[in-house]
């Protein structure tokens, strides 16, 4: 058996990928510099790494869209970056885009992700907001205050390793920051990524609201349903095949005019009809009230807040918010119930 060195593996990138394919060989390296592994190729190193950290075992208990669900088939944080990862190596293997690049990129875009989904993601910009003097009518500027696509590039660049960061390829960090809002990935490999996530989460969400009693298919609208299809793997099959099209040759990644309408159209449908409302959202307000009396507490209480996340930056804010965005859904309300819920006295105590 003859093992496959990296050199090799490189090589064989040259001969295979596309022209508009980023190469491992020609990536702009990491921030601080490594030896090159005998076997894997830098972006191979950069999935592996982002696979074993601990951020990304954390995603399997933090909420897509519905907050505790009962039962074991609705998604997670980690199910859906699982079907981000599979769902854009479909698109960049025909491509003959970077597939290692595309994976790490995916397995690694939601590592900053709060607990509770959005709704953990919006009362931490409000209990920042309001330590710093921004209201949610500063717009853009509240906004700011915290995005995930961010804190997941300082998860990996500050946080992890007991402050010493994953130390990943630049191609991987631009990847993660620019898979959300209207920002722009450097690579085509990148903008593969942000694809993939706005197919999955549309899908996968519809998926799990009709399992929940919440949707019907017949809800959705019609149109989109007849451009795209009658179920999420249709729809999905039906998408990717339109990105491998409209993409080939082109030197970037695009959807069709029609397919693009019709998906934002299904986005919008869900919008108005279960991310902002209805008996999945029921919930919400508590899990924002929480994470902003979490967030307030630690605030008054730093010398509570783990070592880990003292490391990584100047300012309190920071730290708080480092520190309870990387909690789960149940153990803030763990923490929650320790620092704000009494215990029942007892003899001993």
């Amino acid at each position: 058996m003859d093992a496959l060195g990296r050199v090799q593996i490189e090589a064989e990138e040259g001969e295979r990928l596309s022209r508009f394919a980023t190469r491992s060989s020609a990536s702009l390296g990491r921030e601080r510099d490594e030896l090159p592994d005998a076997y894997r190729t830098c972006f191979q190193r950069d999935r592996d790494r982002i696979l074993h950290c601990k951020s990304f075992r954390r995603l399997a208990n933090k909420t897509q869209v519905f907050l505790a669900p009962e039962g074991d088939h609705y998604r997670t944080r980690l199910t859906h970056t699982l079907e981000v990862a599979q769902i854009a190596r479909d698109i960049a293997r025909p491509l003959r885009l970077n597939e290692d690049l595309t994976e790490a990129i995916a397995l690694g875009h939601d590592l900053g992700h709060t607990p509770f989904g959005h709704a953990g993601e919006r009362a931490l910009r409000r209990a920042i907001g309001s330590r710093v003097g921004v209201s949610e009518e500063d717009g853009d500027r509240f906004r700011g205050l915290f995005r995930h696509n961010e804190q997941s590039v300082r998860v990996v660049r500050f946080l992890e390793k007991d402050g010493r960061g994953l130390n990943l390829t630049r191609e991987v960090l631009d990847g993660i920051r620019c898979h959300a809002g209207t920002l722009r990935a450097s690579t085509l490999e990148g903008r593969v990524v942000a694809r993939a996530d706005r197919i999955a989460y549309v899908n996968h969400d519809i998926d799990d609201a009709v399992r929940a009693g919440l949707l019907t298919e017949d809800m959705l609208p019609a149109a989109s349903r007849a451009i795209l299809g009658g179920s999420s793997s249709e729809r999905i099959q039906t998408m990717v095949e339109d990105v491998i099209a409209a993409s080939d040759g082109a030197g970037d990644v695009l959807m069709s005019r029609e397919k693009e309408d019709a998906l934002l159209d299904l986005r919008s449908f869900l919008f108005e009809n279960l991310y902002n409302t209805g008996d999945a959202k029921q919930e919400e307000p508590k899990a924002e009230q929480m994470l902003v009396s979490l967030f307030d507490y630690f605030m008054d209480h730093v010398d509570e807040v783990p070592q880990e996340y003292l490391r990584a930056c100047e300012s309190d804010v920071a730290r708080v918010a480092d520190y309870v965005s990387s909690m789960t859904d149940r153990y803030a309300i763990r923490v929650y119930q320790e620092v704000f819920v009494p215990r029942a006295w007892k003899l001993g105590m």
